[in-house]
């Protein structure tokens, strides 16, 4: 019966996520700027580009082949001399994410530029856009359906009446975002934003379309607030808050990460956190930072009934960022807008 339970909620989850289009998503939205929100795009506080890639991998205690996701990334602010105290920013991220046995996968490709203005001595507000193409494709083949339930066992040589128009679908895609920063001094910056994804409302069905069937793709709406406040010279504190919905899914996520300057020049740097998302995950976090690289990681701890199936162990996710300065402004380093342990 525990066996039929895991397969009817893995099963579930596949065309859950098929049929309601639910987004992927990282633990570390903060180390996914891109695909938190557009208006990141070339909104680099401690430099002016930035080259990322994370990875997570979930359920891999219960599944045979676990739900994995990829990202890349990069960003990178430009015409600074050609905007009165603003600039332009312009990148591309690219996800790719496959989803159990049944082969579902999906693979995003996005440009995004973002307009960045200075309205005052403290004060930055950004307005950014993406846009790209989707792809989703599905392998039916290692999947058994509730009609092919013999009393004991799932057997996929049974019929089904269970039958995909096609596996393999495209679309165009855009999102929308506004973030708006504020930094007093240099021991204090506090950034909220928010951002729309699939505005353009895309179809996206492996079945022909039905009377009264939806099958366009729900905008889902992301906010989030960061902070990030110097303690000393060998601690800065950075509470996260981040929020989503879409149709009637959503996630919270709320916790905080401390940096302490190991080394005294801001070189080696090391990350402690913890965040919290609701009903679902406890979320600590690691990380080592050297120069201008950062490597952090994390695990969801599962908190909800699925832990009665996968002992707590939900997922682990890494990212790995790089952040750096054009030649231009080597030598003579632009002055950080968030705290930081170099200025």
């Amino acid at each position: 019966m525990k066996k039929l339970k895991i397969a009817g909620l893995l099963l579930g989850s596949v065309f859950y996520i098929g049929s309601s289009a639910q987004d992927l998503h990282f633990s570390q939205f903060f180390n996914s700027p891109l695909t938190t929100n557009p208006a990141n795009t070339g909104f680099i506080p401690d430099g002016d580009y930035r080259l990322g890639i994370n990875y997570r991998n979930q359920w891999s205690s219960i599944m045979a082949v676990p739900y994995k996701t990829m990202s890349a990334y990069g960003d990178a602010q430009v015409l600074r001399d050609k905007f009165e105290n603003g600039w332009l920013g312009l990148g591309g991220v690219i996800l790719h994410d496959a989803a159990g046995s049944g082969n579902l996968t999906s693979t995003k490709i996005y440009g995004s530029i973002a307009y960045h203005q200075m309205i005052n001595a403290g004060s930055l507000l950004s307005l950014g856009f993406n846009v790209g193409w989707s792809n989703k494709r599905i392998n039916t083949s290692n999947l058994k359906f509730p009609d092919q339930f013999d009393g004991k066992f799932f057997d996929g040589k049974l019929p089904t009446g269970v039958v995909l128009a096609r596996n393999n679908i495209n679309y165009f895609d855009m999102q929308a975002g506004l973030n708006y920063a504020y930094f007093p001094n240099n021991k204090t910056y506090i950034n909220a934003g928010f951002s729309a994804q699939h505005v353009n409302t895309p179809k996206e069905s492996f079945f022909d379309a039905e009377p009264n069937v939806d099958n366009r793709v729900p905008i889902r709406y992301i906010g989030f607030l960061n902070g990030s406040f110097k303690v000393n010279d060998q601690f800065i504190v950075n509470p996260n808050a981040y929020f989503t919905t879409q149709a009637k899914a959503y996630e919270f996520v709320l916790g905080l990460n401390a940096h302490y300057n190991a080394s005294g020049d801001g070189d080696y740097v090391l990350t402690a956190g913890l965040y919290y998302r609701s009903s679902d995950a406890i979320i600590p976090l690691i990380g080592l930072g050297y120069k201008e690289y950062a490597f952090t990681f994390t695990y969801d701890a599962t908190v909800s009934t699925l832990k009665n199936y996968n002992n707590t162990r939900g997922a682990f996710e890494f990212s790995l960022v790089k952040q750096g300065m054009f030649d231009t402004y080597k030598g003579s380093r632009r002055q950080s807008l968030c705290p930081s342990f170099k200025n």
